[in-house]
């Protein structure tokens, strides 16, 4: 279902809905968006953000060892979180992802499920519809989820679901009668109102903050060769809301190792760079502000070209990503540019190219926008072919880093 605007910034929960066996005992959930606490179904235009947001409240808020115990957890992911296998979690042995019916079955879409499976993940099927352009999903499926709504357990032919390795799970299952037919037919697992209806979570439907300048330099910092961290602790300083976060996450049940973690370095040190960058991201994602994820994509994108124009340029790599990075923060945050700069301690020579297009990295930032633009008519084959060639370097690098949130 669409949101047509009234959701408030950061305002969102999540709802689970429980799954039983056949002998009624409750084995899973569904993990459900809610827009607000008091919405009682999902209103969202952005998938991704949507997704964001209900494993950001489930995983980083919470935690799995709390949210459901050692009960496994379903949840949906689009496309485009598909495309990107390192977007996904670490709960590989919680988690099962389900597949929406719109998606458009091709040789790519499942390779990129095989790439998942391969991982770990279980995959399930949700609304599922045979056809002879679904009929390849059931090669890479774990559960198929049936809609009791629209069908009705005596006509339905499940035979063909017996030479493959599948589970199947009636979904909106909505009396005991339905529960005991589909039960009789060989069904696996069971979701519906008979059994329960979604709950939210109380926890989760809060107001969430956060010091979105604070993130911007952390997810910087982590883009570097060799990370400080002793500046990424200043940093994460600056964010109580991550930081919380963070320490949270370390401490869950999938992360804790021999000693409990009491300090911001120790969950630096034990998360890594790389887990690091992907919860940051995760947080710019699930944000209500204007960082969407295609603002990000072409943020950084921009960013990384600037890195790898200024290493033929004399230029520090460094500072060029800054600026290129910076260049586009105010639509990024929602913010004044010149606002934003006052928070940050930048050379003047790069505040210069930022807010006038002056300097070294000013020509570099000019030369950047002036390829986005397509306004290269008067530059030489060499150096277009270059740019070229850089663009689809630095769109890769991004795409994956945005898909390395978790």
């Amino acid at each position: 279902m669409v949101e047509t605007g009234n959701e408030t910034p950061a305002d969102y929960c999540i709802a689970l809905q429980p799954i039983c066996n056949q002998k009624m005992q409750h084995v899973a959930d569904e993990l459900l968006y809610r827009s607000s606490y008091h919405s009682k179904s999902s209103h969202f235009s952005d998938p991704m953000q949507a997704t964001a947001r209900a494993l950001n409240a489930a995983i980083h808020e919470i935690g799995l060892d709390r949210l459901i115990g050692d009960r496994t957890l379903f949840f949906n992911a689009p496309r485009e979180w598909l495309r990107r296998p390192e977007l996904l979690p670490e709960h590989k042995d919680q988690l099962v992802i389900e597949i929406q019916n719109d998606a458009r079955v091709d040789s790519s879409f499942l390779s990129e499920i095989k790439e998942i499976k391969q991982q770990g993940f279980a995959i399930a099927l949700d609304h599922f519809e045979l056809s002879d352009a679904t009929r390849p999903l059931l090669e890479v499926a774990d559960i198929i989820k049936i809609d009791m709504i629209t069908n009705i357990p005596e006509q339905l032919d499940l035979e063909v679901f017996k030479e493959y390795k599948v589970k199947l799970l009636a979904e909106r299952v909505e009396d005991l009668l339905t529960f005991n037919r589909c039960k009789e037919l060989g069904f696996h697992f069971f979701q519906g109102f008979f059994f329960s209806k979604p709950e939210s979570i109380v926890e989760t439907g809060r107001k969430r903050g956060g010091n979105r300048t604070a993130e911007v330099r952390i997810l910087a910092e982590l883009q570097k060769e060799e990370p400080d961290y002793e500046q990424l602790e200043r940093l994460l300083a600056q964010d109580p809301h991550l930081c919380v976060l963070l320490l949270r996450y370390t401490n869950s049940a999938m992360n804790r190792g021999r000693e409990e973690i009491t300090s911001i370095s120790q969950a630096l040190k034990r998360l890594g760079v790389d887990r690091m960058s992907s919860i940051v991201t995760t947080l710019m994602l699930a944000s209500n502000g204007p960082c969407s994820r295609l603002v990000m994509l072409l943020t950084l994108t921009r960013a990384s070209m600037c890195e790898n124009l200024a290493k033929g340029m004399e230029l520090d790599p460094r500072s060029a990503f800054m600026v290129g990075m910076l260049s586009k923060v105010d639509v990024l945050m929602g913010e004044r540019l010149s606002t934003l700069l006052e928070k940050l301690p930048l050379d003047k020579q790069l505040v210069a190219a930022l807010m006038k297009r002056e300097g070294p990295y000013g020509k570099l930032l000019r030369l950047v926008e002036a390829f986005e633009k397509g306004s290269l008519a008067n530059k030489s084959p060499k150096l277009t072919k270059r740019l070229n060639d850089i663009y689809l370097y630095s769109r890769t690098w991004s795409s994956e880093l945005l898909d390395q949130a978790a």
